[in-house]
């Protein structure tokens, strides 16, 4: 799966959950200010890429500083690249 697939399949993911609109979703939007998700929604995001990407990130001290949409890109791109690596 390339970066740019990711991304999308990130950005359809949450839109779909939290009826965003796909057009609003950049690597510069904010996850509480722009797509006014409050704390327990980010419980919700957590989940919903748990099951897009078929991997674990609850227990994860970097999905505490996530804050745009670019953060979650970052985040899941690198894990999808650990967790090829075997590491």
């Amino acid at each position: 799966m390339t970066d740019q697939e990711i991304i999308e399949l990130v950005n359809s993911s949450l839109a779909e959950e939290f009826e965003l609109e796909l057009a609003d979703m950049t690597a510069e939007t904010t996850i509480y200010d722009d797509l006014g998700l409050d704390s327990l929604d980010t419980v919700d995001m957590v989940i919903v890429l748990e099951g897009a990407f078929s991997f674990k990130i609850r227990e994860e001290e970097a999905i505490r500083e996530i804050r745009t949409l670019g953060d979650i890109h970052a985040f899941v791109i690198g894990k999808k690249r650990q967790l090829e690596a075997g590491l």
